[in-house]
């Protein structure tokens, strides 16, 4: 793999992770 291929999974990870993070917040408030 190259750098910029490592780059890329690593930052599409931390995307995908804050966004689960941000669904558990938003549906403990809505609750």
């Amino acid at each position: 793999m190259t750098a910029w291929m490592m780059w890329l999974a690593g930052a599409s990870t931390l995307v995908l992770l804050a966004y689960l993070v941000y669904a558990l917040l938003r549906a403990e408030d809505l609750e």
